[in-house]
């Protein structure tokens, strides 16, 4: 097997992702790693994704309807994913090996590994929905109908 080159460009897109929490995209790796690398290209942060997740330093998150993420955090843990404004976190306090365990007693192939993916709408989103709702219901309650102004 062939030795790996190393690359400062590399390192600082490994470390980037060992620092942060919030499950960035390719391009806001790229955003980030442009300010200490101007001539790198978005080109490079994808191969060097591509090559730490498939080396297993980090993991590539794929999910329906929002841009492949990235985790620093290889370690066995599950994620929330919002549907309004496609945050992802994660969910560490979810007990996957009881599932596991059930799928293996009802599967003939070898179970490896499982991560269980939540979908929803987050803490922050339904808050704003919450402010909406409620600045609807003040200006409906404060229009009038067309010719009838209040009295002061």
């Amino acid at each position: 097997m062939a030795v790996l080159k190393h690359s400062r460009q590399r390192e600082a897109i490994y470390n980037n992702l060992q620092h942060r929490k919030d499950h960035p995209t390719a391009d806001m790796i790229f955003a980030d790693i442009r300010k200490e690398f101007p001539n790198i290209s978005l080109g490079t942060v994808y191969r060097n994704l591509s090559l730490l997740s498939d080396l297993g330093k980090i993991q590539k998150l794929a999910a329906d309807g929002v841009a492949d993420r990235f985790d620093g955090n290889v370690l066995p843990h599950d994620h929330f994913i919002c549907r309004r404004c496609g945050a992802m976190t994660d969910m560490d306090f979810v007990d996957t090996e009881r599932f596991k365990e059930e799928a293996a007693r009802r599967f003939d192939g070898e179970i490896e590994s499982c991560s269980i993916v939540f979908y929803g709408i987050c803490a922050d989103c339904k808050k704003k929905e919450a402010m909406n709702l409620s600045e609807e219901e003040y200006s409906s309650e404060t229009q009038h109908p067309v010719g009838i102004q209040p009295t002061a």
